[in-house]
């Protein structure tokens, strides 16, 4: 009787840790950076109770969301680091840029004239304004823009990009 029960056991026992062994494989490094909607899982890192910021943390943030395309996310948290930072450009670059992308160009426009007191005359500023008209439809004033940043700096990669843009844009009607 005792060593059936003690058989019992170790069947028992035998039985669960071959289970957990195939349940442990089932894990994959490969998932374990995903999120539910395909983003990386960085970006669902809640920082909204966190009274004190680094100086980059939340444009490290905004940065991370943006380049993962979410672009309301980028916007609310640049939102944030502009009522923080009031001074930094870098937040008003990133606010305007993710306005743009979720057509919020009332706001937008509110950023770039805040931009314009702090980096009024540098390729960045004209090249991002220029971007922002290439999103509204506006061709003719994304081009002055666009020229304008390239007649500052010439070997900028980004704004010969959007100049190669603009001019496909042109080239090919939209149906």
């Amino acid at each position: 009787m005792i060593a059936l029960q003690v058989r019992t056991r170790i069947a028992c026992i035998t039985s669960l840790l071959v289970a957990g062994m195939v349940l442990a494989g089932c894990q994959s490094a490969a998932f374990d950076d995903v999120a539910a909607f395909g983003d990386s899982a960085k970006t669902l890192e809640d920082d909204s109770a966190v009274a004190f910021y680094k100086n980059d943390e939340l444009i490290k943030t905004g940065k991370l969301q943006f380049k993962e395309k979410n672009y309301g996310k980028s916007y609310a948290i640049y939102k944030r680091a502009i009522a923080v930072f009031p001074q930094d450009p870098a937040a008003w670059l990133g606010f305007a840029a993710s306005a743009d992308m979720i057509g919020r160009f009332d706001t937008a426009d509110r950023a770039y004239v805040q931009l314009a007191r702090m980096i009024g005359d540098t390729p960045t500023y004209y090249n991002n304004l220029g971007y922002s008209h290439l999103l509204r439809g506006d061709l003719p004033k994304a081009r002055r823009y666009f020229l304008k940043a390239y007649e500052l700096d010439p070997a900028n990669e980004i704004t010969a990009r959007n100049l190669e843009l603009m001019k496909n844009s042109v080239k090919y009607a939209q149906r």
